[in-house]
């Protein structure tokens, strides 16, 4: 049975960005996952080694948002590969990252990037 797992908006601080202040005082970052699977043997079973545990894929993101990137299309490829890696009964994976209040010379929200495998 295909299932899909959401983890939505998940809030980081992080360092990601092209330009010193970003780099220094960083920004406040969300970052979102559809990750998607044949996960019969957790609905059965109701046991969690059966399925994928969103706390250890949080600290899998968590863990990429601390290392500082210059672009946010790099952390999103970063996170969806060592989820991948880390989950290789997934058959697909997306990662959304979005960058809040970035730096520009008008008001913006956010500047929002989507990988997919």
């Amino acid at each position: 049975m295909k299932t899909k797992l959401k983890l939505k908006k998940m809030y980081f601080h992080a360092r990601h960005g092209i330009l010193p202040h970003e780099r220094e005082t960083g920004n406040d970052f969300e970052v979102s996952l559809t990750l998607t699977a044949d996960l019969t043997a957790a609905c059965q079973s109701d046991k969690l080694e059966d399925t994928i545990n969103y706390a250890d894929t949080y600290n899998l993101v968590k863990e990429e948002m601390e290392t500082p990137s210059g672009l946010i299309e790099h952390v999103a490829c970063r996170i969806l590969r060592k989820i991948k890696t880390h989950h290789p009964q997934l058959t697909a994976v997306k990662v959304k990252v979005a960058k809040l209040h970035p730096p520009t010379d008008g008001r913006m929200e956010r500047a929002e990037v989507t990988v997919t495998a």
